[in-house]
């Protein structure tokens, strides 16, 4: 599914959704599989980092593979909307990483729509290990956007019903995340055609591997992210310059930073994040 941000929007999500508290979606009868969607992985040679477990950036793209899949299955994929001069963008992200399994481990990520409210779908998410033990968890805002003005309907006027299970696997009502005035740090990029979705504009899993490349190097080879909100705020396209800005906003136990993404050319604010760290598990690999 393609996951990314029109430049045209210029706000955020910030609904109150149903909360019914976290854990696993209960297996009531008349939860079908249409409602609970779940997929299988198995971690890659190419999906670890450089001590063995599975990567931020690969579980980001399990999830983005399984709810495009359910989005399908459903009738909601971004080819079904593009028949209809729609397309899905991602506007709210927020996955709280549990363990990072080893290279060869198999996953299971289980997906499904959790509320609806006006403009705004939530989806959240479920991962696990083979024998249930937690992997990572996470909750999203996606808005749907006409491809011919760039800018958001009301879902009621633009999808049909679907199942909806009223359970979030994370908490969060989408605050406003800080932005970042004086970044301490700041590293460039330049959009690549791979780096770019079907809907042509960056891919979502790609702002947040900018955004975690500008972490100092002694925090990325003793710790690893905890948790990771995203704010998408404007589109990247092919050949954009992009600046990563970085501040660090609590050291100790739990370091936090607060990320920025910019466009280079015009100023535009692409992305607000905030990543939360904790310490390495024991290395599969070494040197």
């Amino acid at each position: 599914m393609a996951l990314c941000e029109l430049a045209s929007y210029n706000g955020e999500h910030r609904e109150d959704f149903p909360s019914p508290g976290p854990g696993r979606p209960s297996k009531k009868e008349d939860e079908t599989p249409m409602n609970v969607f779940e997929k299988e992985f198995q971690v890659r040679s190419y999906e670890v980092d450089l001590y063995g477990r599975v990567s931020p950036r690969t579980l980001l793209n399990y999830l983005q593979d399984a709810a495009g899949e359910h989005a399908d299955r459903l009738g909601l994929s971004v080819t079904d909307l593009f028949r209809r001069d729609l397309t899905w963008v991602l506007s709210r992200y927020h996955v709280q990483f549990l363990s990072y399994p080893p290279v060869g481990q198999r996953v299971r990520v289980q997906t499904w729509p959790s509320g609806r409210n006006g403009r705004f779908a939530v989806r959240d998410f479920q991962v696990a290990d083979d024998n249930g033990s937690p992997i990572a968890k996470a909750t999203s805002s996606w808005m749907v956007v006409s491809l011919k003005t760039g800018r958001s309907v009301r879902l009621e006027d633009a999808l049909p019903d679907y199942p909806v299970v009223a359970l979030r696997a994370l908490e969060d009502d989408f605050a406003t995340l800080p932005k970042l005035d004086d970044a301490e740090a700041q590293i460039p990029f330049r959009v690549r055609m791979g780096d770019l979705d079907i809907n042509r504009h960056v891919n979502n899993v790609i702002y947040a591997d900018w955004a975690l490349e500008s972490v100092p190097e002694d925090i990325i080879r003793d710790w690893c992210p905890a948790s990771l909100e995203i704010a998408y705020r404007a589109s990247a396209t092919y050949g954009d310059r992009i600046t990563s800005k970085i501040k660090v906003m609590t050291e100790g136990d739990s370091p936090e930073f607060l990320h920025q993404l910019v466009e280079e050319g015009d100023g535009r604010e692409l992305t607000r994040l905030r990543t939360r760290w904790q310490k390495r598990a024991e290395e599969v690999f070494s040197l």
